[in-house]
């Protein structure tokens, strides 16, 4: 068992990593005193390209999570069982 508690740590560390990667690359949502002055500049396709790539990325950030929280689950459970 000591190998796929390895490979599973691995696995674990790496999507870790994804998630903050992830979180990172996504847009903040405040716009702050800056937005309420270019407001009016954004344009209709902008708006919609950066609502596109950044509802990606949520989408990958809910996955990677929900990845994350079953394999804590699984090395949890694993780790009773061998003790």
């Amino acid at each position: 068992m000591a190998v796929l508690e390895i490979v599973l740590g691995i696995l674990m560390g790496l999507l870790a990593i994804g998630i903050i990667v992830l979180v990172l690359l996504q847009q903040s949502r405040r716009n702050g005193i800056s937005g309420v002055i270019s407001g009016g500049a954004d344009t209709f396709l902008s708006k919609n390209k950066a609502k596109t790539s950044d509802a990606l990325l949520r989408r990958w950030t809910t996955i990677g999570v929900v990845l994350f929280m079953i394999l804590a689950i699984v090395c949890t459970a694993i780790a009773t069982i061998t003790k």
